[in-house]
């Protein structure tokens, strides 16, 4: 790791930022592991001879790939565990920085992820859907000028068609392409800049997860990256000049994009096509599967029944089935006005909203510590309420 560690630095510097994206300058970074985390560029770091970073122990503030407000200044953090090569590592670290400069720049057009974790699988909203993604990768590939503004405005049209039945839906998508688009396109360039494989197989790669109907039916949220990436991509073929104002704007990349638009096309009633039926098929039968795969692991069954609150987690690594959420990463959440970081898979029973959760089903390597009027969980900490046990499956009823 410590060979990168200097070489992202040179790398970072804003020159070569600005080629990515006109104006883009760097916040603070942190790259971490399950130990230390070396801290760049932060207004408070110590100042040291040796290197031009500071070296802090891990706390629980790091937590995936990001961006935090680290001692209240904006900080891109990544996880360098996460990553075998250095293409990959500087890419997604120029990622999270383009969030830093979002920041800075003012962005609010963020998107209620309550909408992502609660959206639909309607038959038609998902073959629409996936016919837009397919006009869109064919209109970045696209040669012949003529072909390329046809599927253009047959993406535009598929999506209008789409509005005008599911608005809020789209409204969330068009606010995390917005958010993420650019972010996923400077990390292209990136990525682009340090690999030696071609440009136009960079691009396919990165066009996959466009085109992968499976996973742009079950995981909405990531799907709408790729999709914000290529009408970057598209807007600075017709539109070079797009991203100099694209900041303090209330409109969404979609519908600064739609103004490419130059032939109405109107989209006739949709025929749900089988692999569409397939694939939500598929999409609820994996969610379920995901679920029953987890309440059937071996090891101490633990349920926290009350009143508790979730108050932070990871957006893009939550899997909803029915009434229930499973938080893939981890999850921090309020419990007797007490804050406790779960950093491992839990099932969090919801009422009344995603942060209103009623259960938590956790499993443990390890018995918890039993107290009189509490338990002690290994990275967890002590929680107060009274507890049954029965073999191995422990209940934890809170206030």
């Amino acid at each position: 790791m410590n060979k990168y560690l200097n070489r992202i630095s040179q790398d970072l510097v804003n020159a070569n930022l600005d080629n990515y994206w006109s104006g883009f300058e760097s916040v603070a970074y942190a790259l971490y592991d399950k130990s230390y985390v070396y801290l760049f560029n932060h207004p408070r770091m110590k100042k040291n001879q040796q290197n031009n970073y500071q070296i802090l122990n891990w706390d629980e503030q790091f937590n995936g790939c990001t961006f935090i407000l680290y001692n209240d200044y904006p900080t891109a953090i990544v996880n360098i565990e996460l990553y075998e090569d250095y293409k990959s590592l500087y890419s997604i670290l120029v990622h999270e920085l383009f969030h830093g400069f979002q920041y800075v720049k003012g962005e609010t057009r963020f998107a209620n992820e309550i909408m992502g974790i609660t959206y639909p699988l309607s038959k038609e909203n998902v073959e629409l859907r996936n016919q837009e993604r397919t006009n869109l990768f064919s209109a970045v590939l696209e040669n012949n000028i003529i072909k390329k503004k046809l599927y253009l405005n047959t993406f535009i049209a598929l999506r209008e068609k789409r509005a005008a039945k599911f608005n809020n839906y789209l409204l969330y998508e068009n606010l995390i392409e917005t958010i993420e688009g650019p972010a996923l396109y400077v990390e292209l360039k990136a990525y682009s800049e340090k690999t030696p494989i071609a440009y136009k197989p960079v691009l396919k790669k990165y066009g996959q997860h466009l085109m992968d109907k499976y996973e742009s039916t079950s995981d909405i949220r990531k799907s709408c990256y790729s999709s914000g990436l290529f009408m970057c991509l598209l807007l600075d073929e017709f539109s070079p000049g797009w991203k100099e104002s694209f900041w303090g704007k209330e409109e969404t990349l979609y519908d600064i994009f739609k103004q490419l638009s130059d032939d109405f096309i109107k989209i006739s009633n949709v025929e749900i096509s089988p692999e569409t039926e397939e694939v939500i098929n598929l999409a609820i039968q994996n969610r379920k599967n995901t679920f029953e795969n987890f309440e059937q692991q071996k090891g101490i069954h633990l349920f926290i029944e009350g009143e508790i609150t979730a108050k932070s987690f990871d957006p893009m690594n939550i899997v909803p089935f029915e009434n229930r959420l499973l938080h893939k990463n981890f999850i921090k959440v309020r419990i007797n006005n007490e804050d406790y970081l779960v950093q491992q898979p839990v099932i969090a029973y919801c009422k009344g909203g995603l942060q209103n959760i009623i259960k938590l089903h956790l499993i443990l390597k390890n018995n918890p510590i039993e107290n009189v009027d509490s338990l002690t969980i290994d990275g967890i900490g002590e929680i107060k309420g009274r507890y049954e046990k029965q073999e191995n499956v422990l209940h934890l009823y809170v206030n």
